[in-house]
């Protein structure tokens, strides 16, 4: 379902796919080619957030701000089954694992991994292209290419499924 929250409304690109049972309201705005999986909330009501193109965001997921205080997606990254975002930034082609949780200005570096079941707590930074893993999350190692080839393959293959869906959804 896609509300409006008081004067702000969700901004979806057309090529966008919501699945049915998720719900998006309020200051949002997805990216071309980007997708929102079932049972997944993100609630723009405390403040904006921003996701950009070819991000998939996975069933289960919540995502949400403290006021003044945005989240942002940027292009191609991957937010894996039952995630947790508040209020952090994700950079370009980052991938959170399942049942994480990035909470309030953290910031995940360009093409880094957060491993599943992982805390990112507040402020904390993840360098770009590292894997980062834990409660809380360290970085334990650099992505390496056979890492960076899976986080391509999840992003193409959930942008050609969210097309897939779009187009039998009726």
């Amino acid at each position: 379902m896609i509300y409006p929250y008081k004067d702000k409304q969700p901004e979806i690109a057309e090529s966008a796919f919501i699945a049915d049972y998720a719900t998006v309201t309020g200051d949002v705005v997805i990216g071309e080619e980007s997708t929102v999986w079932y049972n997944t909330v993100i609630r723009g009501d405390v403040a904006p957030t921003i996701i950009g193109k070819k991000v998939n965001i996975q069933d289960n997921s919540v995502l949400h701000q403290s006021p003044n205080n945005p989240l942002v997606i940027e292009d191609e990254v991957t937010i894996g089954h039952q995630v947790i975002l508040h209020s952090c930034k994700i950079r370009k082609g980052a991938l959170i694992g399942m049942g994480s949780i990035i909470l309030d200005n953290a910031e995940i570096g360009e093409g880094a991994f957060i491993g599943a079941g992982s805390l990112v707590p507040p402020g904390k930074v993840i360098p770009p292209n590292t894997v980062a893993f834990g409660r809380p999350a360290k970085v334990i190692r650099n992505v390496n290419e056979d890492d960076r080839k899976n986080m391509e393959r999840i992003v193409r293959e959930y942008a050609e499924k969210g097309q897939y869906y779009k187009s039998i959804q009726a």
